[in-house]
């Protein structure tokens, strides 16, 4: 039986894989939502010792899953496959305002007390410094990648 170019065009599509930057940019915003998530589940270990009202705690673990889980969706189905819009998106949701709530923080903490030695350096806290700062990382390196030259091409293109 002979394969017809009909036959050719219908099953042999070419499928681009996004450039290195993309991949890597993907890879990073994933390891953000990811640290975001651990940040969370910290934070609710650490309210369940009554120090938050049951329904503010269950109003913030419903908004952070919608977040992140919207979130985990653009990342997936419209970031990596190059829509541009998405790229935008994710440098004003968590390239900026996310990265402010991320350091606002410490900032007031360093503004306003900044005393080393009352901290208490506890497992939780050193978990949660080192998660926050995958998480600080995790969002610098998705932005500053996302818009490097192959990366910009590629969002480009659709």
């Amino acid at each position: 039986m002979a394969t017809t170019q009909r036959d050719l065009t219908i099953h042999d599509t070419v499928r681009m894989e996004p450039p290195v930057p993309v991949r890597a940019a993907t890879a990073a915003w994933f390891l953000a939502v990811g640290a975001g998530v651990a940040e969370s589940v910290l934070g609710v270990i650490g309210a369940l010792d009554g120090s938050m009202a049951w329904p503010a705690l269950v109003a913030q673990i419903a908004f952070r899953a919608i977040v992140y889980g919207g979130v985990f969706v653009v990342i997936d189905r419209y970031f990596r496959l190059g829509r541009n819009w998405s790229r935008h998106l994710l440098a004003v949701l968590l390239g900026v305002i996310g990265m402010a709530t991320l350091i606002v923080g410490p900032i007031h903490w360093l503004v306003s007390n900044g005393d080393f030695d009352a901290i208490d350096v506890s497992a939780d806290f050193v978990a949660f410094a080192m998660i926050r700062s995958i998480h600080v990382m995790a969002v610098i390196t998705g932005v500053v990648l996302m818009y490097q030259p192959d990366a910009n091409r590629w969002f480009k293109r659709s």
